[in-house]
């Protein structure tokens, strides 16, 4: 046997393939866990969204400010009328905004990534004028916080969403 040379059997090299096999697999699993977690977390936020908007419309008159929670990924929630041109402060997204709309929706998640929900329709919003200065509407993800006003007023018979920060 000379100098230097190594000896390793047959089974330590398959316990080592097998380790990195494990490990790769556990990996893989923590990232699919985590990103159920933020399906999770952006399912939630559409729903609750919506069920706020709602008990705000069946009442006479309201305001109020509601916090939400998104993912980090999601830099910005959106109110964007397709069937009007781009205006205001970020007019630069509606084109990427776009691409997820497919008929209905009238609220987008940017950047939009196509991994899981990036669109969803808002019942019962005033989106003309949500939209009036700004087209799209858009509303940032600050440390994982949506922030935002849901107001009616006796007069209106839908539901209008400003910035709660006046932003």
């Amino acid at each position: 046997m000379k100098k230097g040379q190594m000896q390793i059997s047959f089974g330590m090299i398959f316990s080592i393939i097998l380790i990195i096999f494990f490990l790769a697999f556990a990996f893989f699993g923590i990232r699919t866990f985590l990103g159920i977690q933020d399906s999770g977390k952006t399912a939630k936020f559409l729903n609750d969204l919506q069920s706020d908007v709602e008990k705000v419309w069946k009442s006479s008159q309201a305001s109020q400010v509601k916090e939400y929670s998104l993912p980090g990924e999601r830099s910005y929630v959106c109110f964007a009328d397709f069937d009007a041109p781009a205006r205001g402060s970020r007019a630069s997204f509606y084109d990427e905004l776009k691409r997820a709309h497919y008929g209905r929706e009238n609220m987008v998640f940017y950047p939009v990534e196509f991994e899981g929900t990036e669109s969803a329709e808002i019942k019962y919003i005033d989106l003309d004028t949500i939209t009036e200065n700004e087209n799209p509407f858009c509303i940032e993800n600050v440390d994982g916080k949506v922030r935002l006003r849901l107001t009616k007023n006796f007069s209106d018979s839908l539901v209008t969403i400003e910035r709660a920060d006046g932003e």
